[in-house]
């Protein structure tokens, strides 16, 4: 071997080495930012789990609040024989209720009779033959219906009108 080519063999012989060097250093970056990546991934699980543990405080303070007229209504209820301070009671707690649940975006369905069913919003639970109304009206609401911002969370139960069988056999006629 002459001069040249050793003189070759130590200039790649460095260029190996600090490749190799170069190469480790990537490799202990990539095993750093790897085990961030964990550490990270850990930590937010943790804090979503956080979260969903304590998410809803805020309403329950709220309903404590509703608890606590609940029982100040009854207990003063109790002491008097007028039923009267308890109604007063109960209506205030009521109204406490409706603003607490108005805040978290909960308001009734509008629900009147006359108006046409829509599945979507009502939940049929019985039919009544009426003449005097179209079919497929709501004539009763047996139970209020709630939605949560845009969407429906419990629908309505309603009655609704069919025609009577004897104006159906009439028309067949």
């Amino acid at each position: 071997m002459d001069e040249e080519q050793k003189k070759q063999t130590v200039d790649l012989q460095k260029l190996l080495d600090a490749e190799k060097k170069r190469s480790e250093d990537y490799l202990t970056r990539l095993k750093y930012l790897q085990a961030d990546f964990e550490n990270l991934k850990k930590r937010s699980d943790r804090q979503i789990e956080e979260i969903k543990k304590y998410c809803t405080e805020r309403l329950i303070i709220q309903l404590l609040d509703v608890q606590d007229e609940l029982e100040i209504a009854l207990k003063t209820a109790q002491s008097t024989d007028s039923a009267q301070p308890l109604i007063e009671g109960v209506k205030m707690t009521l109204k406490k209720l409706r603003k607490v649940l108005e805040q978290e975006g909960v308001s009734p369905i509008a629900c009147e009779e006359g108006k046409t069913f829509n599945p979507s919003c009502h939940h049929a639970v019985a039919a009544a033959e009426r003449d005097d109304v179209e079919e497929c009206v709501v004539v009763e609401e047996v139970r209020k219906g709630y939605i949560m911002k845009d969407k429906v969370i419990r629908p309505s139960i309603v009655k609704v009108a069919v025609k009577s069988s004897k104006s159906q056999k009439e028309k067949e006629k």
